[in-house]
C-alpha cells in the first residue's frame, strides 16, 4: 500500500477524524501483544517496527543475522512472506520460489541465510529448528504474540520517525509508541533526523539501549553512482529513503518514480520506465527488493537488463552494544 499523505501531518483533518478509530485499534493491538507465546526451543530475536513500512527493517534483519553468524551462531530468518501465496511453513529457495510465492523480502534473505516463510510463526520456527537453526531472527512480527521473543529490537527511520504519531488508520503507528517501547529491549534508529533523535531520547529515558545505523551502498556500485544523474524507481515503504541513499553514495541527482510498497511490476510499468530512460538518457536504478520482481514477461526482462541494482547493507555504530545484547540471550544456551 502507499502511505496516505496525512500520515505525516499531525494537524491533518483526516488524521484527527480517524483518531478515535486509531485509539480502538491501538488498544486491541496492545491487548493482543500481552498474550503469552509459544517457545521455540532456541533464542528468538525479533526485528520489528512500531509503524507500518519504510524503517529499514529488512537490512536490519540481515545485519543481525550476520552479527550472529560472526559470533558462531546458526541463525535462520523467519518471515511472514507478505504478498506471497504460500502460507508455509516453507524453506525459501530462490531457485524455486518467486515473489508471488513467498514475497520479495524473504527472497533477499534466502540469498544469504536459511529463511523460512510461515504465517503460523511457531510452526515456522519449528521448521527452522528442525533444519538446524540455533537462533531465530524474526523479520517483523513484533506485534504478533504467537511466538515468544527473547529479545526485541524496534527499528525506526531517523528522518520519518513516527510520522503524525497517530495509530492506524489515522497514522502509521501500529499501536501507541510508549507501550510498544516498553515491550522492546532496544531501539535502532536508521539514518539521521530530528525525529529519530527525539525517539532516541525517549528510549534512553525509558532505559532502553539506542543503536544508530546507516544504509551503505556496496563499494563498486557507489563508485559507479558517483557524479551521475539517474532515474530511480522503487516500491518500498518510504521511497524518498532510496533517493537519500543514492545521494549519500555520490549520485548527483536522482529522478524518482515511486510505487507502493511491495508493488508487483507489470508490463505497463516496464514500458513506461524504459521509455522515460530512453527519452532522458538517464540510467535506471532500483533496490534489490524491487529487482527480484523484474521477471515474468518480455518487458520486465528488458527492464531488468537495463536496470542497475543498488545493493545496500546496514552499518551500526554501536556494534559492541549490539553484540552484548545478542550474547545476553544466546550465551546461557551456549554455556
Amino acid at each position: 500500500m502507499k502511505a496516505p499523505g496525512f500520515w505525516s501531518d499531525p494537524q491533518a483533518p483526516a488524521g484527527r477524524l480517524l483518531a478515535p478509530l486509531g485509539a480502538v485499534v491501538g488498544a486491541v493491538t496492545l491487548a493482543r501483544m500481552a498474550r503469552p507465546g509459544a517457545r521455540a526451543g532456541v533464542p528468538v530475536i525479533c526485528i520489528g517496527n512500531p509503524t507500518v513500512g519504510g524503517s529499514g527493517k529488512t537490512p536490519a534483519t540481515q545485519w543481525l543475522a550476520a552479527l550472529a553468524t560472526a559470533r558462531g551462531l546458526s541463525p535462520a530468518i523467519l518471515a511472514r512472506g507478505y504478498g506471497g501465496r504460500l502460507a508455509g511453513p516453507v524453506v525459501v529457495d530462490p531457485a524455486v520460489h518467486g515473489p508471488a510465492d513467498v514475497g520479495d523480502e524473504p527472497l533477499l534473505h534466502a540469498r544469504r541465510f536459511p529463511t523460512v516463510v510461515a504465517r503460523d510463526r511457531p510452526a515456522g520456527a519449528a521448521l527452522a529448528v528442525a533444519r538446524g537453526a540455533g537462533l531465530i531472527v524474526m523479520d517483523d512480527g513484533f506485534q504478533n504474540p504467537a511466538l515468544a521473543k527473547d529479545l526485541s529490537v524496534l527499528v525506526v527511520d531517523g528522518a520519518a520517525g513516527l510520522g503524525s504519531g497517530r495509530v492506524l488508520p489515522a497514522g502509521p503507528l501500529r499501536a501507541p509508541f510508549r507501550p510498544q517501547l516498553a515491550r522492546a529491549d532496544a531501539l535502532l534508529v536508521v539514518g539521521e533526523g530530528e525525529a529519530g533523535e527525539a525517539l532516541a531520547a525517549l528510549a534512553a529515558e525509558a532505559g532502553r539501549p539506542v543503536l544508530r545505523g546507516r544504509l551503505v551502498v556496496e563499494a563498486e556500485t557507489a563508485a559507479w553512482l558517483s557524479g551521475r544523474d539517474v532515474l530511480a524507481f522503487c516500491g518500498i515503504g518510504r521511497p524518498a529513503k532510496f533517493v537519500e541513499t543514492l545521494g549519500a553514495a555520490g549520485a548527483r541527482n536522482a529522478v524518482l518514480r515511486p510505487f507502493a510498497d511491495h508493488h508487483a511490476y507489470g508490463e505497463a510499468d516496464a514500458e513506461r520506465l524504459l521509455a522515460e530512460a530512453a527519452r532522458t538518457g538517464l540510467p535506471l536504478v532500483t533496490t534489490e527488493k524491487d529487482a527480484v520482481k523484474l521477471k515474468g514477461s518480455p518487458a520486465l526482462d528488458r527492464l531488468a537488463a537495463a536496470t542497475r541494482v543498488v545493493p545496500v547493507s546496514l552499518k551500526v555504530e554501536e556494534e559492541a552494544a549490539a553484540a552484548a545484547l545478542l550474547d545476553r540471550v544466546t550465551a546461557p544456551r551456549r554455556s
